[in-house]
């Protein structure tokens, strides 16, 4: 399993990482306090895209995609004073 983000608490977003394409797991989990977060891909590290609304999260959860080669991201907002959320593929 890849972290992607560890108890983040302010609107940011994780370092990217390499994905060599197939299926895989988005799991989020934490305190939400309104925050969504969402899986975000990019072809290039660049430009980034979201990967779509089964992959944003408004609870804690787990999502599944399919995606060919890329690089991905998790991007945190909306954060609350008590969010505290964590995200790994």
């Amino acid at each position: 399993m890849a972290k992607l983000l560890s108890d983040r608490s302010t609107n940011s977003s994780s370092d990217s990482l390499d994905w060599s394409g197939g299926t895989g797991t988005f799991w989020v989990w934490g305190t939400f306090d309104g925050a969504t977060i969402k899986l975000e891909a990019s072809p290039d590290g660049s430009i980034w895209f979201d990967v779509g609304a089964a992959v944003t999260l408004t609870d804690k959860g787990v999502a599944a995609f399919a995606l060919g080669p890329c690089k991905l991201r998790a991007t945190l907002v909306n954060a609350g004073a008590s969010t505290s959320i964590s995200a790994a593929l």
